[in-house]
């Protein structure tokens, strides 16, 4: 399981900006960071990249529906099914457990903003928080297929773990969904069961003798009666 020390990873790194740009104090040390204010923009490349702070209390990309609590909740219980499934497959090839290693860090790194910042900033019950979201990519004006695009929603480095981790899990879905009954070995290194070896027939003693054995036992009928 040490793929999981990449969820850890992607988890650090995620809170580590959400705080830097929303802000953070702490009284007893004499810290005080101001972060940003809600709707700032800094660039950082020119228009291409910029830091805009907004916070989006539905999933990944401002898609919105069901409501913050919908979300806390469906977002644990994502998490804790694709940590048990990543157990499961622990044996399995690291291109395999790879991707759900990053969705899961995504996942859960926006599930502490959800649950935990709306209490942390006094800004909303448990359960209620909003997912803090600063990476701001423009371009130039793209047409996908009708659809005319000229940036990217907001997102942060979550997003940008389960997006990555849903990619790569497209790329190797067959290894990744392919079931190794015992325990994830290969097919090619489980044991047969014992009752699983074809058993040779065995004769019937009803079946009636062949035409030769009954010739034989005709004649040494006759040589008894000769005697």
């Amino acid at each position: 399981m040490k793929v999981i020390y990449v969820t850890l990873g992607i988890v650090f790194f995620d809170q580590i900006t959400k705080v830097l740009v929303k802000g953070f104090s702490i009284p007893f040390l004499g810290i005080v960071w101001e972060g940003m204010d809600y709707g700032q923009t800094i660039p950082l490349i020119g228009d291409i990249l910029r830091l805009t702070y907004i916070e989006n209390p539905g999933m990944a990309f401002g898609i919105d529906f069901g409501g913050k609590m919908f979300f806390a909740i469906f977002s644990i219980i994502a998490s804790i099914g694709i940590f048990w499934y990543l157990y499961t497959i622990r044996h399995e090839r690291l291109r395999v457990r790879l991707p759900l290693a990053l969705i899961l860090g995504g996942a859960f790194g926006n599930l502490i903003d959800r649950v935990f910042y709306g209490v942390l900033y006094g800004e909303a019950p448990l359960f209620q928080g909003a997912v803090v979201d600063f990476i701001d990519v423009v371009f130039f004006n793209i047409n996908v297929f009708g659809y005319q695009m000229a940036r990217w929603p907001v997102f942060n480095i979550a997003d940008s773990s389960v997006t990555i981790g849903v990619i790569l899990l497209l790329i190797f879905h067959r290894e990744a969904f392919q079931t190794h009954p015992q325990d994830g070995k290969p097919p090619d290194q489980q044991q047969a069961e014992p009752g699983d070896q074809e058993k040779e027939p065995i004769a019937d003693e009803t079946k009636p003798m062949d035409e030769r054995d009954a010739q034989h036992e005709r004649n040494d009928s006759n040589e008894s009666k000769s005697l």
